[in-house]
């Protein structure tokens, strides 16, 4: 199943979509062997569960499953395809069993693996969530020496770049994050940057990567935390560094580096969300102090000369024309 989106292109099947005596074989023959290219074997006393969402761009493909128990094989009949990517593989969850050029063992939680599609494999699931980011053979082995020496070596859960890698990925939730052309090829640098650091990048490209996509990855991170923590009055510079590792003058840098600064950002994001919370007809009986201190905000003088800064008109306006457009 497949769905076009005006930002970027989403591919996507589920067993949850088909009638019940259709899922098993659309699953294994359609998806399986003429879209993924692998074969699939559900446990036979498991429920059938079998969900993708995948994110195809020139180079990458960030491949989201949700699965019962199952065994996924790459066989000799389906590699006369020709396909030589790699395949890293990062599952949250421990158990899955991997096996591939005579090398086998159990993923512990939040490990990572590189496969390779133009080998024999196969993936033992547990049942859970796996995302999996298939990458050009040819765009990442000038980035990491002995690439093939990476295949089946695992990547532990604390290296950096890793952890880096698992929550940069997450920027395909926002789709306006991958909205251009120009957006989706910088996303793709900079998980290859990523997934060659965690493997073990060259100098020159451990040097590009650090300046590029660590930056990036990092500069994500700490953005995520705030839009998760805005309602958090104590939010500060020094805290967000501490727990990211870094120095409160490199947060500063990173913020410079895209045209603002942590606390222009932090209280523009504040006001984007009092200005949604008083636009919303739901939420017209919640008083506007008590949205602004929701927000993050602790002055209530000092948001509303903010507000009216940046919008041109006070949050008594919006609220009064949110509750216009209702009537």
């Amino acid at each position: 199943m497949a769905a076009q989106s005006d930002d970027i292109r989403v591919l996507r099947f589920s067993t949850d979509d088909l009638p019940e005596r259709d899922r098993l074989p659309i699953m294994r023959e359609v998806h399986g062997r003429l879209t993924a290219r692998v074969d699939i074997e559900p446990a036979p006393d498991a429920p059938l569960h079998y969900r993708v969402t995948a994110y195809p761009m020139s180079g990458l493909v960030l491949s989201l499953f949700s699965v019962s128990r199952t065994t996924i094989r790459r066989t000799r009949e389906l590699l006369a395809d020709g396909n030589d990517d790699v395949v890293f593989v990062a599952p949250p969850t421990a158990g899955n069993m991997v096996s591939q050029l005579g090398r086998e063992f159990s993923q512990i939680a939040g490990d990572a693996v590189l496969m390779s599609a133009s080998d024999v494999m196969r993936i033992d699931a547990l049942g859970s969530q796996c995302p999996m980011i298939t990458l050009s053979r040819q765009m990442l082995a000038p980035l990491v020496p002995g690439l093939e020496d990476a295949i089946m070596r695992p990547v532990p859960r604390d290296t950096e770049a890793l952890q880096l890698l698992t929550r940069y990925i997450r920027i395909f939730d926002d789709q306006q994050s991958v909205a251009t052309p120009e957006l989706r090829n910088l996303v793709v640098h900079h998980v290859y940057d990523l997934v060659a650091l965690a493997l073990g990048a060259t100098r020159d490209a451990a040097a590009i990567a650090n300046a590029r996509g660590v930056r990036a990855a990092r500069l994500h991170a700490i953005k995520t935390e705030i839009m998760k923590s805005l309602n958090h009055r104590a939010l500060s510079l020094a805290g967000v560094a501490a727990r990211h590792g870094v120095t409160p003058r490199h947060v500063q840098i990173l913020f410079e580096g895209d045209g603002t600064t942590f606390s222009r950002f932090l209280q523009d994001q504040r006001l984007a969300r009092a200005h949604r919370m008083l636009s919303n007809p739901a939420l017209a009986e919640r008083t506007i102090s008590a949205i602004a201190y929701e927000a993050g905000f602790g002055d209530l003088s000092h948001f509303n000369r903010a507000f009216r800064s940046r919008y041109g008109e006070t949050p008594s306006d919006v609220r009064a024309r949110s509750r216009d457009s209702v009537c």
